[in-house]
């Protein structure tokens, strides 16, 4: 098998995607958390191939997906796109891997687990198959509904969403600088790509493709993987998605309808005891998430909390998360590590 040693024992890890902002993230975060790796592969394009990444002090050659075998690989970290994924994740379970993807290729599939382990960690199945990461903007909306729901149960969510360029990938980043640069020197701005407007200086009400009931995609997403993931079809979710000029994380403005009452100072109570959350509010002394401060953390902050004026079963609360991380990265090795953990027991 293919790949570089990189201890005695531990797993066979390939992450598909490796030179993508998302992979580069899983790489740095297998890392960091010491994940058991005896052998690491990096799959990406034709392109990308014969390149190298860094892993723990070793350099690991890059390998063309197209042509890669996946024979010996215990886990594939997959987030190439959803293309890639739909193509390349069904090779691998036949070669015996545990694929966890980063896209949507498979999160709606009824026999495809969504998992966020602070949510739903019985879903994980263990065995060849394909593990689906939900959308970044749910994945910290539903760590923050956890415990709520565990308390008093949902009725109904309102989010609307402030979403980092960093959603788009390194192109979406490239593409904000570059026209940030242009509007601060005065120059022309260059045609926008990753986005349906220029997004220096600008909020766009616009993610992804517009459905003919007015919701985009991302929209939708929200509405659907939400009410997977809580094994909760029928929940009422609204979601309107924005692209905001900030580099990296995602905040949310999430309203919630709950079955029963639950004052501010219970639902700060439960957040704080919850796996994943921070609790950051204090609006007096201007304490309350922000993008700049989530980046780089593992945890889903939380600040901004409100019962509401008029329904004393509604709050209201700010989310903020790095969508690379908690996001993509994160959620992904997490999954694994549950994983991991399980057959340590067995």
């Amino acid at each position: 098998m293919a790949g570089t040693e990189i201890n005695e024992t531990g797993f066979n890890v390939a992450v598909v995607g490796a030179t993508g902002a998302v992979g580069r993230e899983m790489l740095d975060i297998l890392e960091e958390r010491d994940f058991p790796v005896r052998t690491l592969r990096a799959m990406a394009s034709k392109r990308s191939a014969g390149k190298t990444v860094e892993f723990r002090g070793k350099e690991v050659v890059i390998e063309d997906l197209e042509e890669a075998s996946f024979e010996g690989v215990d886990f594939g970290l997959f987030s190439a796109g959803g293309s890639v994924s739909k193509k390349h994740a069904p090779r691998a379970v036949d070669a015996g891997v545990v694929v966890i993807d980063n896209t949507s290729a498979f999160r709606m599939d009824p026999d495809v687990p969504l998992v966020v382990p602070e949510v739903n960690p019985e879903a994980i199945v263990d065995g060849p198959g394909i593990i689906a990461n939900p959308n970044c903007s749910t994945i910290q909306m539903v760590v923050a509904l956890k415990p709520l729901h565990d308390a008093a149960g949902l009725e109904r969510i309102i989010v609307s969403t402030y979403q980092s360029a960093s959603g788009a990938g390194q192109k979406g980043i490239d593409e904000l600088m570059a026209s940030v640069k242009a509007r601060v020197e005065g120059t022309d701005e260059p045609e926008a790509q990753k986005f349906a407007h220029p997004l220096a200086f600008e909020a766009l009400p616009h993610i992804d493709v517009f459905f003919d009931s007015g919701f985009t995609r991302e929209e939708l997403k929200m509405v659907n993987e939400t009410r997977k993931i809580m094994t909760l079809p029928e929940l009422e979710v609204a979601a309107t998605c924005v692209r905001v000029p900030s580099v990296r994380s995602h905040s949310e403005s999430v309203t919630v309808d709950l079955d029963g009452e639950l004052s501010v100072e219970k639902a700060r109570e439960l957040w704080e005891a919850a796996p994943g959350v921070k609790v950051y509010d204090d609006p007096a002394n201007n304490v309350y998430p922000l993008a700049r401060l989530a980046e780089k953390t593992d945890d889903t902050w939380v600040g901004r909390i409100r019962q509401d004026l008029d329904r004393p079963q509604t709050l209201h609360f700010w989310v903020v998360s790095d969508n690379l991380r908690k996001g993509a990265a994160l959620n992904a090795v997490q999954i694994a590590e549950e994983l991991v953990r399980r057959r340590s027991e067995t």
